[in-house]
């Protein structure tokens, strides 16, 4: 079969909560699974610290700031490479949470891919694909399955943008499949896994058992979100399918607890929140340390006192919020808070306007003229780093 075309599935005649059932793990089955990494130990599960969430939010600053200054010594990756894979509609009211006074009731997000390769101290070399989407069968969120039924076509066709896929991107890199070693989501939502890591069984909706695309690739992710993802939450529902991952084999993940290094200038780091399992990227490059995860939507969201977008200062300076999470999910928004100072904290400020951070939203808010008021004042849209 060939994963770069658009072969059409019937997908949405399945039963949505049919979808739901059946997930392969419940939390006890994750516990013995292989680790991967270098454990940071500055870096503790502050959703688990003793006190509030005021107390956390304390704590995450001192905490932030100590890995900052051990992060940047680690040295940097080869190259950082940057692939935009999809433009597409998401609710204003979810990406600028209750900052927003754009009239318009959906804005545009680009989701993007980030190619990272390092080399070990043995001298192996290891390539990370951050965020590699399969776009084609994420549109089967249920979420995002609901709004395309109720989106006549000629509307879809002009809200949404295919920029390419994972696997043209790597071919036009040089990169072959069986040389991707890791794959690595800030969390699972909207993901469906199969054709990338194969699965134990035939497919009904895809019509075939597939065989892995990268077929020595594991997935690296939380504990927490595995176990999560085994008993879903009403909140929750809407953005996983967590019926594609059962015949998903479980040696195809590599579940982490807490931060981790993975390579020279390469961590990812717990931030929960947005899902229990949140996790991020956090990189160091010629430029300094970038940071990313879907917490935020656009740099702006950091240093909201800088921005022009209808509603965002004023909104931070009356409520004394320093940030504006992306809520389409509010498991534990205070975490969610805590963990964007955390990232914020982390990233050094851009080179070019220093207003703003380092940080890369893995899906980035995107100027359309169909969404008035919804234009950022600073995107980023690459992150290029070559040693």
């Amino acid at each position: 079969m060939d994963y770069n075309r658009g072969t059409e599935y019937p997908r949405r005649g399945i039963n949505l909560e049919t979808r739901m059932r059946n997930f392969p793990w419940r939390a006890a089955d994750v516990v013995d699974l292989p680790v991967i990494g270098t454990p940071v130990d500055t870096l503790t599960d502050l959703s688990r610290t003793p006190g509030g969430p005021g107390v956390r939010l304390a704590a995450v600053r001192l905490e932030a700031a100590a890995f900052k200054r051990e992060f940047a010594t680690t040295g940097t990756p080869d190259r950082i490479t940057t692939c935009d894979l999809v433009t597409l509609p998401y609710p204003t009211r979810f990406g600028l949470f209750r900052a927003s006074h754009a009239i318009a009731p959906f804005l545009s997000i680009t989701n993007r891919m980030l190619v990272i390769r390092w080399h070990e101290t043995d001298g192996r070399s290891r390539v990370l694909l951050f965020e590699p989407s399969d776009v084609e069968l994420g549109r089967y969120t249920p979420y995002f399955d609901r709004l395309a039924q109720r989106t006549p076509d000629v509307v879809a066709r002009r809200m949404l943008t295919e920029h390419g896929t994972v696997l043209d991107h790597l071919a036009g890199l040089g990169i072959a499949p069986g040389d991707i070693d890791y794959l690595l989501f800030d969390h699972l939502h909207t993901q469906d896994l199969r054709r990338w890591v194969g699965t134990t069984a035939y497919q009904e909706d895809l019509g075939c058992q597939p065989q892995p695309a990268f077929p020595n690739a594991k997935v690296i992710v939380q504990r927490d979100e595995l176990a999560g993802m085994a008993e879903l939450h009403p909140l929750q529902k809407p953005w996983y399918q967590p019926g594609s991952y059962r015949d998903v084999p479980a040696e195809a993940f590599l579940p982490i607890e807490g931060s981790v290094m993975l390579g020279p200038g390469v961590a990812v780091v717990k931030t929960p929140g947005h899902v229990f399992g949140n996790q991020t990227l956090v990189v160091n490059t010629s430029t300094g340390i970038w940071v990313s995860s879907e917490n935020v939507i656009a740099a702006e969201c950091l240093t909201p006192e800088h921005s022009k977008l209808p509603g965002l200062a004023k909104w931070s300076r009356e409520w004394g919020q320093e940030v504006v999470l992306n809520a389409n999910s509010i498991e534990s928004t205070a975490d969610q808070y805590n963990s964007v100072i955390l990232e914020k904290t982390l990233a050094d400020p851009c080179q070019e306007d220093p207003r703003f951070l380092q940080f890369f939203p893995s899906s980035e808010l995107t100027g359309a003229w169909t969404n008035p008021g919804t234009r950022p004042t600073f995107s980023h849209r690459t992150i290029t780093h070559a040693n």
